[in-house]
């Protein structure tokens, strides 16, 4: 019985959000422009939620609770600003207001995030593949540990944005230099776990190496680099998330666009609905990005499968 009214909860709570959205009325006049996305958003979840739950499908039950508490938060938000106005609407808009953002600034949002996109493709590019190689070296080589480890530690664990006055001054381009901070913040937990990942490798791996006759480079490819692999992952995921805290400053050096840039731009011009959105984009880009990293990582990691968890 409990099964059966767990799948439900999701509905229920849309139910709530929609009930308080539509019956309570405004208890201050509001002269702006109405729209109602908000209001069809929470139709079409609806749909889809008693879809659903109505076809017993398998991801029905799968976090709704936690669904259902999320939309029965967003009625209470609903009802704390655009209804009640408890709470300041200038610094805390309506979730209506947010949601007419992405109609109303589709194209730049979209050009801000195409620009991030961008950035932060290239930043992450270079810092795995330097990362990658700077591990391995340090791991393998014992002259290369003896020169660069020493210089890992004392620069690595350095904030990114701790660099941006030298990142300004060394590259032509504010573009360039946010490429480099990016790059930098992702280069250090990847040198580090790649690091690690080799030097626990445990030695037997490379006896039967040995034994069959590996050269070097094959010790490397074939034996070190797939059995660090696991850690290797759990450093790029730990770039990743570091990459995105300094994005948002690196846009903030005097590029053109970029999340960040929009984010602060309307900020500064006190367009806080904008700023909501601008935030929820990089939320939701950030989770599609460690989503496909997941992805990436259980189809490299096949022959792993149920022995290496995050």
């Amino acid at each position: 019985m409990i099964a059966k009214i767990e799948k439900w909860l999701a509905v229920i709570g849309i139910i709530v959000a929609l009930i308080s959205h539509q019956l309570i009325p405004r208890t201050v006049a509001d002269f702006t422009k109405q729209t109602h996305w908000y209001l069809y958003f929470l139709i079409l979840m609806l749909g889809y939620k008693f879809v659903q739950a109505l076809f017993n499908h398998k991801k029905a039950k799968v976090k709704a609770k936690f669904v259902g508490a999320v939309f029965i938060a967003l009625a209470f938000y609903d009802l704390a600003t655009e209804k009640m106005q408890w709470i300041k609407p200038l610094y805390f808009p309506s979730p209506e207001k947010i949601l007419n953002v992405f109609f109303k600034d589709t194209a730049l949002l979209a050009k801000c995030w195409g620009y991030s996109i961008v950035l932060l493709g290239l930043g992450l590019l270079l810092g795995i593949i330097v990362g990658l190689l700077t591990g391995v070296l340090v791991g393998w080589f014992k002259e290369w540990n003896y020169w660069l480890d020493p210089i890992i530690k004392v620069v690595g664990p350095i904030p990114s944005t701790a660099f941006v006055p030298i990142a300004l001054a060394a590259f032509a381009t504010s573009f360039q230099a946010a490429v480099f901070l990016i790059a930098f913040s992702t280069w250090f937990p990847v040198t580090i776990l790649t690091n690690s990942g080799i030097q626990n490798i445990k030695q037997s791996y490379f006896e039967v190496a040995d034994t069959l006759g590996a050269s070097t480079f094959q010790k490397i490819t074939r034996v070190a680099i797939p059995a660090a692999l696991p850690q290797v992952f759990v450093g790029i995921f730990n770039g990743v998330c570091a990459s995105f805290i300094t994005l948002m400053t690196a846009e903030m050096l005097g590029v053109k666009f970029g999340l960040g840039w929009y984010i602060n731009w309307q900020r500064e011009v006190i367009a806080y609905a904008n700023v909501y959105a601008g935030l929820i984009t990089i939320a939701v880009t950030f989770s599609l990005i460690i989503t496909l990293l997941f992805k990436v990582r259980d189809r490299v990691l096949a022959w792993q499968k149920g022995f290496i968890k995050w």
